[in-house]
């Protein structure tokens, strides 16, 4: 266990290196000079232009901006923001608890409707619940967020007015952030229901279109294992000593058919993160994938540096340890040595 774990380690950790490279290169392949956009044409003069290249580090050669960046950041100091002056991890904390609201949002909705659907659809196999419901996840998985964001607020916010179109809550509710996830807040402060309905209604058409992909593969994985299951022996056992079939569904067969679907669900962190781009940027929605597309369009390097640093730091640790997980329930991967 402790050698696998070392090993899963060591993995991680070169591709958080690679990570911090691709992160320092791209965005410098962007056209554009974040100087520029700084100074203005009016003022960018050329001593006003090296000044301020000088002041952002970014007269030096390349290799030794990265190495110096690398530097940065293994010792927690993602650099300061070009266009707020604020530091970017500061940053990134204010506005990730929106993110990991939405991002639960979603994962815990496509959970509870993905896991009932698998197991539907393998129980009813080659049936009309079979073929809908896999068909249905096959057209969520196939349609781009940004488009079914969209339909979503065509439908439900234009046509329909059930929903508010962008933001996290109503302007007329002034709520402090206690916690950073607004559910919380709202329930917290004096506003009373009205301000947590109002914030749960801004949540639920983002989460919808966050959350539909996840659900699909959700849907289908659990399907996957579920027939697997059904088909063993001690399945057959169960049913000839007489036990209903929902006590061999649900006991038997679902308990062992959920550890490759839990780790899908773990896998499906960084399927969140990345949609979460993409839904933030259609609903106005203040969390960081919204941040960065912003600070992409101003070439905030150091924002999009650390951001794309944070992001994966939380993905390689979301998958340490459900890979950990993984191990731990699942004792023929223990007893191989895995």
């Amino acid at each position: 266990m402790f050698a696998y774990t070392l090993r899963r380690l060591t993995i991680l950790l070169i591709t958080f290196i690679g990570v911090t490279i691709v992160a320092f290169s791209l965005i410098r392949l962007v056209p554009g000079d974040p100087v520029l956009l700084l100074l203005g044409e009016r003022g960018a003069s050329p001593e006003a232009y090296a000044a301020m290249r000088a002041n952002l580090g970014l007269d030096r050669p390349l290799l030794l901006q990265y190495l110096q960046f690398l530097w940065n950041v293994f010792h927690g100091d993602l650099g300061i923001s070009i266009v707020s002056k604020r530091p970017v991890i500061e940053e990134f904390l204010s506005r990730y608890p929106a993110t990991l609201e939405l991002g639960f949002t979603a994962l815990l909705l496509a959970t509870c409707i993905g896991i009932p659907l698998g197991i539907v659809a393998a129980v009813k196999r080659n049936t009309i619940f079979d073929y809908s419901f896999m068909g249905v996840s096959l057209v969520g998985y196939s349609m781009p967020i940004f488009w079914w964001g969209l339909i979503l607020i065509l439908l439900f916010s234009v046509t329909l007015g059930w929903t508010p179109v962008s933001g996290r809550i109503s302007a007329l509710y002034d709520i402090e952030a206690v916690t950073g996830f607004m559910l919380i807040d709202t329930w917290l402060s004096g506003e009373g229901r009205a301000a947590f309905f109002n914030a749960f209604r801004h949540l639920i058409l983002p989460a919808i279109a966050l959350g539909t992909i996840p659900l699909a593969v959700i849907a289908r994985m659990t399907r996957s294992s579920m027939l697997e299951v059904l088909g063993e022996d001690y399945i057959r056992t169960a049913k000839a000593k007489g036990l209903s079939n929902l006590a061999v569904i649900i006991i038997h067969a679902l308990r062992n058919a959920l550890i490759p679907v839990v780790t899908v669900i773990g896998l499906m962190v960084g399927t969140i993160i990345t949609g979460a781009i993409l839904t933030e940027t259609i609903f106005a929605w203040p969390g960081i994938g919204r941040w960065i597309v912003h600070s992409v369009t101003s070439l905030d390097y150091p924002v999009i540096q650390g951001g794309v640093v944070l992001i994966a730091t939380v993905m390689i640790t979301v998958n340490l340890l459900v890979d950990v997980a993984y191990m731990v329930s699942n004792p023929r991967l223990r007893s191989q040595g895995r």
